[in-house]
């Protein structure tokens, strides 16, 4: 049997893929291991939103040339795949397999190619019929589980490669997500999270033509299913009728994740990003006008081409005035293809630095605060795991926070899965910690 090892870089979308992947290799009779040293076929599914990260996978075929990669078949999926296409071989001229996400539905017939000795083998198609016929999935976790609804992007953000990694936007028909949703609760998932690059701009292809916020109340009635979640959401088409639903519902998880990028409407505008700061805030008031206690996420990118030091104040202004429960902040990156590469005014590095460590020490003191108002309160976790270091249950809210808790006299049970509530005794900046609820 041959044995195969992946390694996945970047977002939930990637995770996913690879599970689509690794259920396929494992149909068609290859064995998963743990480490890349004893695999025959080395995968790497990647990511290319940052230069780093692109980096971090050529950085990993070095190594195994110049060490162990004798005898080895290695691949590039997904992201990095779709971008650099043939020249990865040039790069890593020892790969033999370049294949972008929207072609895993043919990685049997590429591995009967690879398996015939063809060493440069490619699956580059952005087919947008063939995108959701991946049918072979091996789930990593058996509680939760991840369903993409929608692939690609229309929106052609100025720093953006998702455009040319991921094709346009396509959506799923609402019959075979629902149909999707219903397997997984009959399989014993209790918690789903629809994805998609803008999971949000989803529109079902059948006559139904049902909007993203129909597609989300359906999937949050499926008989057996306690969480829905979802990721990304695009503000350009985030609607009042997505916070809505989940005010209405409380198996949608109170939680969104609705990237700003800059708190500057001029930078915004250079992003292409197809909103202003106030069509943002707009959104961000509907939230808080929930009658649930919705946290809200974001991604904010410092240092783009042109951005003024009043640009920059701008977005830490908007980070006091939404007091985010969370952020994922980074330096912009040049990328390959996107508009933002002929702009003339780039900024130093240093000066990206600088301004990356202002806005995450901002944010962090902000998380304490945020954190902080959970003391003393109870909350409902699903439990994901245990750290045997600290002696904790690690456990996750609806609001997709992190609640590391003891339970005292447990009697040595698996709580993975569970659902249990905690009382938080303590918060720090990016987690809370507590004791569960013993019921007498």
């Amino acid at each position: 049997m041959k044995k195969f090892y992946i390694e996945t870089f970047g977002c939930q979308m990637n995770v996913h893929d690879s599970e689509k992947v690794i259920g396929t290799l494992l149909a068609q009779g290859y064995g998963q291991v743990e480490t890349p040293e004893a695999a025959d076929l080395v995968f790497y599914n990647t990511c290319s939103i940052r230069d780093k990260a692109e980096q971090k996978v050529f950085n990993r075929l070095q190594q195994f040339k110049k060490e162990s990669g004798k005898g080895k078949t290695f691949a590039v999926l997904g992201c990095v795949a779709q971008q650099e296409g043939e020249r990865v071989f040039e790069r890593a001229p020892h790969v033999s397999l370049v294949c972008g996400s929207a072609s895993y539905n043919k990685l049997p017939e590429l591995l009967i190619q690879l398996e015939n000795g063809n060493r440069r083998v490619t699956g580059l198609s952005l087919d947008t019929d063939e995108t959701f016929e991946t049918p072979l999935t091996r789930r990593d976790n058996p509680h939760r589980a991840y369903i993409t609804i929608i692939e690609g992007c229309d929106k052609s953000c100025a720093y953006c490669v998702v455009p040319f990694t991921r094709g346009p936007e396509r959506s799923r028909t609402s019959v075979s997500v629902l149909r999707e949703a219903r397997e997984l609760a009959s399989g014993g998932y209790t918690e789903i999270q629809l994805l998609g690059q803008n999971v949000n701009s989803y529109r079902d292809p059948t006559p139904a033509g049902w909007d993203f916020a129909t597609l989300l109340r359906n999937v949050g009635e499926t008989p057996g299913i306690r969480r829905v979640r979802f990721t990304t959401s695009h503000p350009r088409d985030f609607c009042k009728d997505i916070i809505d639903a989940i005010s209405e519902n409380p198996v949608l998880c109170n939680h969104v994740h609705l990237p700003v990028q800059s708190g500057s409407t001029k930078v915004l505008d250079r992003m292409q990003r197809l909103y202003s700061r106030d069509e943002y805030m707009r959104r961000i008031e509907w939230m808080k006008a929930s009658p649930r206690n919705i946290a809200i996420t974001t991604d904010i990118i410092v240092g783009f081409p042109g951005e003024t030091e009043e640009d920059f104040e701008q977005t830490l202004d908007l980070l006091d005035q939404v007091e985010y429960d969370s952020v994922f902040s980074f330096k912009y990156s040049q990328r390959p293809n996107t508009p933002a590469l002929q702009y003339a005014d780039h900024l130093p590095e240093d000066e990206k630095s600088r301004r990356l460590a202002i806005l995450q020490e901002r944010q962090r003191q902000i998380q304490i605060r945020r954190n902080g108002a959970y003391v003393g309160t109870i909350q409902e976790v699903m439990v994901e795991g245990f750290n045997k270091a600290t002696g904790q249950w690690i456990g996750r809210t609806s609001q997709h926070k992190t609640l590391n808790f003891i339970r005292p006299a447990h009697g040595g049970e698996n709580l993975i899965g569970s659902y249990l509530d905690v009382t938080v005794t303590r918060a720090g900046p990016n987690s809370l910690v507590g004791e569960a609820v013993i019921l007498n």
